[in-house]
């Protein structure tokens, strides 16, 4: 049995819109008002330059970001970085060929050049209004890699991008502004069961176990602020929340498993679970796809 992923057709169209919200001195977020395939874009202003953080889905969205940050910093110097590779994330980096220079982990780059195309395809078949988006799309590969680390020094402001290896995608990357504000991608969400996704044989990079590890990490730096890939800015709390229904998922599982539960068995399990008991969350669709990963991965109940 297959797991359908959320059925976007009647969804709005996914713009990112209205005005830059800024959520610490010289950090900026366009919200995502909790639309489908919308995500937070982030812009920090610097007193010599400027970094965008996420593009939105295909090149209109990117034009908007790129207007954004100029209104806010003017003809100063541009950055462009993503979290990971997945369209809505950085789709609309065309906009800022030319304009920025783009600025992406190594192993990003690679699961964009390996996946960009098909995950083209499989978000064009989502809806009508998210295929107009894409219509228009070029892949565009970053001026800049890094490996690890790397701090780019804004001006009375510093971001440190960090790559973390694979947990929500095979790359993921954060962004940590000044100490404080830290831009998570998907692996944190407000309010919303974490996108898990696992696609065998297609796409099965997605690590539930690093994952867990990487947000204890996270938790470990303190950050004040934290903008989610989807959802409203919260703080820290936001880490633990996401890491705590991870483990949830992997201990259920393993123990499912160690009775000789198959995955669908234990999707039938934990998936009515944990609607109930994360009730006020949106997109239960994500459950079933977290169940099967840990499971197809050992879902052991590490420590």
């Amino acid at each position: 049995m297959q797991h359908s992923l959320p059925d976007l057709a009647a969804a709005p169209a996914p713009l990112v819109q209205g005005e830059p919200v800024e959520v610490a001195e010289g950090v900026y977020v366009i919200p995502d008002r909790r639309v489908p395939l919308v995500p937070n874009v982030g812009i920090v202003v610097g007193e010599r330059a400027g970094l965008v953080i996420d593009t939105g889905l295909g090149p209109r969205n990117g034009a908007y970001v790129l207007e954004q940050a100029r209104r806010l910093l003017g003809d100063r110097p541009l950055y462009l970085t993503a979290t990971h590779f997945h369209p809505e994330h950085g789709f609309g980096a065309q906009a800022f060929k030319g304009e920025a220079t783009i600025v992406y982990n190594r192993s990003q780059r690679e699961e964009l050049r390996r996946k960009g195309a098909a995950y083209l395809d499989m978000f064009a078949g989502l809806g009508p209004r998210i295929a107009a988006e894409l219509a228009d799309v070029e892949l565009v590969d970053p001026d800049v890699v890094h490996d690890g680390v790397a701090e780019i020094d804004l001006g009375g402001r510093r971001a440190e991008l960090r790559t973390w290896g694979a947990a929500h995608t095979g790359s993921d990357q954060t962004v940590l502004v000044d100490g404080r504000v830290l831009f998570g991608g998907d692996l944190v969400e407000t309010r919303m069961f974490p996108i898990a996704p696992y696609f065998p044989p297609y796409d099965a990079d997605v690590d539930g176990d690093h994952w867990i590890t990487v947000l204890d990490r996270l938790l470990a730096l303190g950050p004040d602020v934290v903008v989610p890939g989807h959802g409203e800015v919260a703080d820290a709390g936001l880490l633990a929340e996401v890491r705590d229904y991870l483990r949830h998922v992997r201990s259920r599982t393993a123990e499912l498993k160690a009775a000789g539960a198959s995955e669908e068995q234990a999707v039938a399990v934990v998936d009515p679970e944990a609607r109930s008991r994360w009730s006020t969350w949106a997109n239960p669709e994500w459950i079933a796809f977290t169940v099967r990963a840990f499971h197809a991965k050992g879902g052991q109940d590490a420590a």
